[in-house]
């Protein structure tokens, strides 16, 4: 198994390299697309033999039976989780931008306030406000370089018109796996507030060696407002087949979100679900292994390379293959820093101002790539700050 050679994605509809020049300014022919979180890896062998499988048979219609499907998710999320689930909790959406839509159209109304712990994935921003809801921002603390949690300051903002707090477990952009305990005081806040939680946890087989992802539904008391979300789809590199899942354990919370999707005539496509089944399987495991531990060293590379140029930061990755770098201590603006990783080292990385609060320092950049992007990119950034060293 190797992820050292990848297929060229220019030219193919790819989001990620196509648009590159349009947002960034950054050719494909002569750049590095590192800003959309997918990354450049083929899919296991085992969901392209499932794919292979449809298109021999030929006939793409309705699909009917998900009880393996639901199986397979079961068997994954016991297996690699600890976290035993029942089918009838299990909802299929089309993707977790959607399933985070659907959980603010079942469960909240237009004017009330969704808070979020930021900064974090800009889409949650984008769906709130999509939605007429009001997204309230409470800051994480950058502690050495480590995201933290100041519950006494969200206490303070809250007004009483909050309904929803949305977590990303792990985090996306920082990369950090919460602990039990910080687990533990998201829930409080959740009961204390009388919010919906809604736990974003399709980052939780990616975590970095010596960490352990521990699903909210671990924690004591918060079944009766608890939402969990999970997918395939990052795990396994097959973002464009658009499926989630929304697990929800309470039976009243699950009867609304179930109206929901009625009335909006919701259905999962058979590719993704096809897809879905034969990841979550003894041969995808091995191959989400296999990719951990390659993501693992490309991490080694870029941090070591990133941080030894004077004024650049990249936060400590715990899970996830997005590497969150803070040019703070460069003493240049936000433009000045943005034009040089842009238009001298011509890397398309994500602006950190569309996490929201705490992210006008930042660049995401996305390294679930070969091993070759990764030095390029980390040759390109010390070329680019050169005078800095």
């Amino acid at each position: 198994m190797t992820f050292d050679h990848t297929p060229d994605r220019r030219n193919t509809h790819c989001v990620k390299w196509d648009s590159m020049e349009a947002l960034y300014g950054v050719s494909p022919d002569e750049g590095i697309s590192m800003w959309v979180a997918d990354m450049e890896f083929p899919a296991a062998p085992c969901i392209q033999q499932a794919v292979q499988d449809m298109v021999d048979h030929g006939v793409y219609g309705y699909f009917g039976d998900d009880s393996k499907y639901k199986a397979a998710i079961q068997w994954w999320m016991g297996t690699r989780h600890n976290w035993q689930i029942d089918p009838s909790w299990i909802f299929t959406t089309h993707g977790l931008v959607n399933g985070t839509a659907m959980c603010i159209d079942a469960f909240t109304k237009p004017g009330d306030g969704v808070v979020l712990f930021t900064p974090v994935y800009h889409a949650f921003a984008r769906v709130i406000h999509a939605a007429d809801r009001q997204v309230v921002e409470c800051e994480l603390v950058n502690k050495d370089g480590r995201y933290e949690m100041d519950f006494t300051t969200y206490d303070a903002q809250m007004t009483g018109n909050e309904r929803m707090v949305i977590l990303c477990s792990p985090h996306n952009p920082g990369g950090r796996v919460w602990t039990k305990a910080e687990l533990q005081a998201v829930a409080a806040f959740a009961k204390r507030h009388e919010l919906i939680l809604v736990s974003d946890e399709i980052h939780h087989d990616l975590t970095m060696p010596g960490q352990t992802h521990i699903p909210m539904s671990h924690i004591d008391g918060i079944t009766d407002r608890l939402v969990m979300m999970t997918a395939t789809t990052k795990t396994f590199n097959i973002a464009g087949s658009h499926s989630g899942n929304v697990i929800i354990e309470d039976p009243d919370l699950r009867a609304q979100f179930s109206k929901r999707m009625a009335a909006m005539g919701l259905s999962a496509n058979s590719f993704g679900i096809f897809m879905a089944t034969a990841a979550y399987s003894p041969e995808g495991a091995e191959w989400v292994d296999g990719l951990r531990a390659y993501l693992d060293t490309n991490r080694k590379i870029f941090d070591d390379g990133v941080n030894a140029i004077p004024g650049l930061a990249s936060m400590n990755l715990e899970a996830t293959y997005l590497a969150w770098v803070d040019f703070a201590n460069t003493g240049m603006t936000r433009q000045e820093f943005t034009a040089r990783v842009q238009q001298t080292a011509k890397i398309a990385a994500n602006h950190g101002p569309t996490f929201g609060k705490g992210g006008d320092s930042f660049l995401r950049f996305n390294l679930g790539a070969p091993r070759a992007q990764i030095e390029d990119a980390v040759a390109r950034l010390q070329s680019a700050f050169s005078d800095l060293q």
